[in-house]
């Protein structure tokens, strides 16, 4: 990477830190807003980013034309299309607001990327998400939008008293996450590289192996333990047989669905608050308190819906098929009514504040189909958390039942396993299921992310 290549980061990134200093007392300030202060900034910034998109993306011009945009309300978005991943990338140029961005540029600059992201055109830069399911896409923020996502993602949870330490010091993190900063929690380790940020998040690459994981947290000692969810699954159990000594004042994951049993072995093995973090590259960020599993959403800078299949709102308490965003700050690559395969259940409001409250329970795109059954993950996951000897595992669909890698301490014990699965899945409708269950010592991530995709569907190529 040339000295040129790394100025341009540098200036970027200290611009980014500098609005998030400007905004910080802000930040602390929205975490106690009204559902009617939340309704406002929605109404102010939608108006803002339709007329926008209109105006400079053919994409959208496209898609809103014959629409009253100065009818359309946050509270009521079915006039407007829906989109999707897919379309977005088969039209990415017509989707900038910056004419001069372009697929080919961006995908440049993320081809080049590694340690520290690669600004495009001096004003912009690109994030990658979606590989570990094949279907990725590429999202593009320029600086006052990078400051917005970084905020959202370090502003300290609505449902969590604030550490009285909250303005003061710079505490380290350990991140066991992506190394790169092609992905977004790889581009906050390169934004948190310089003294003038908050915190210092010190990146731990989830392709290491474990054994290596395990030396470098030893050796950085960190305040604070963040990371994917199923590797700090590994990382419990490392701390429980002795081999991992690290005192983190608290623990938290993020970018993978954090089960209960994942909460528990974690709060067990180091003894402290555990939070989760729900970010997506398209900018909707949520956050537990501590020990719970309820997420606060960041409705002050993303629209939320939460629909069933045919895209119309489902009431509390009812999974959604699918959450339709809406990104009110990234005016370079508008995300409109944007589809993400994940489901969520609203809880109720809370008096304190008036974000939206909800619980994650993966993505729908990891149920099962058959012909005769659908099968949850959860009907799998309630065997794998009754069989301790397992410390990680990969499913995979076969025609008539699955394929279960497993990553164990015990091998003998994982006959007694295959026979929990077929009777687990027989129960769920699966007729003369045949599970077949293979003892690794490790698992592939994907090599970019670090991440672990646990349910890989018949279909997936």
């Amino acid at each position: 990477m040339s000295t040129a290549t790394n100025t341009g980061w540098d200036r970027f990134r200290d611009d980014v830190l500098a609005a998030m200093r400007t905004g910080e007392v802000e930040q602390l300030d929205r975490r106690k807003w009204t559902a009617e202060q939340i309704q406002r900034e929605q109404r102010d910034r939608l108006q803002a980013l339709l007329g926008h998109a209109a105006e400079h993306s053919p994409f959208h011009r496209r898609r809103l034309a014959g629409i009253d945009l100065a009818g359309v309300d946050p509270a009521d978005l079915s006039a407007v299309p829906v989109m999707t991943k897919t379309q977005m990338m088969d039209a990415l140029d017509d989707v900038f607001t910056d004419r001069r961005l372009s697929r080919r540029g961006v995908e440049s600059a993320l081809a080049a990327t590694d340690g520290q992201p690669v600004p495009i055109l001096d004003d912009y830069i690109a994030l990658a998400s979606g590989g570990c399911s094949g279907n990725r896409g590429v999202f593009v923020f320029d600086r006052a939008a990078m400051a917005s996502f970084a905020a959202a993602i370090a502003r300290a949870p609505v449902e969590a008293p604030l550490p009285p330490d909250r303005l003061s010091g710079r505490p380290r993190f350990a991140f066991v996450a992506a190394a790169s900063a092609v992905h977004a929690t790889g581009m906050f380790v390169a934004l948190t590289s310089s003294e003038h940020a908050p915190a210092q998040f010190d990146a731990v690459p989830a392709t290491l192996p474990l054994a290596g994981i395990v030396e470098l947290l030893n050796t950085m000692q960190p305040r604070a333990l963040r990371g994917y969810a199923s590797m700090l699954a590994r990382l419990s159990a490392e701390a429980r047989a002795g081999r991992l000594q690290i005192k983190p004042s608290q623990v938290s994951s993020t970018s993978e669905t954090l089960l209960p049993e994942i909460r528990s072995a974690l709060s067990q093995a180091f003894g402290v608050p555990v939070f989760d973090v729900f970010a997506c590259t398209e900018g909707l960020v949520g956050k537990t308190g501590p020990d719970t599993d309820v997420l606060v959403f960041n409705t002050d800078m993303c629209i939320v819906e939460l629909v069933d299949a045919d895209n119309r709102p489902v009431t509390p308490g009812v999974p959604s098929t699918k959450v339709l965003i809406t990104n009110l700050y990234n005016l370079t690559q508008p995300l409109i009514r944007y589809e993400l395969t994940d489901t969520f259940i609203r809880q109720p409001d809370a008096a304190e504040h008036g974000y939206l409250r909800a619980r994650a329970q993966g993505r729908s795109d990891e149920v099962l189909h058959y012909d005769t059954a659908d099968i949850h993950p959860i009907t799998i996951r309630s065997v794998m958390v009754n069989t301790p000897h397992v410390s990680d595992y990969q499913i995979y669909q076969t025609r008539c039942g699955i394929d279960v890698f497993a990553v164990t301490t015990d091998e003998p014990q994982l006959d007694g396993l295959a026979n929990r699965l077929r009777q687990a899945l027989s129960d769920s409708g699966l007729g003369c299921p045949e599970v077949t269950v293979r003892p690794v010592e490790r698992l592939d991530r994907h090599p970019v992310t670090g991440k672990l995709r646990r349910f890989i569907p018949l279909t997936t190529t």
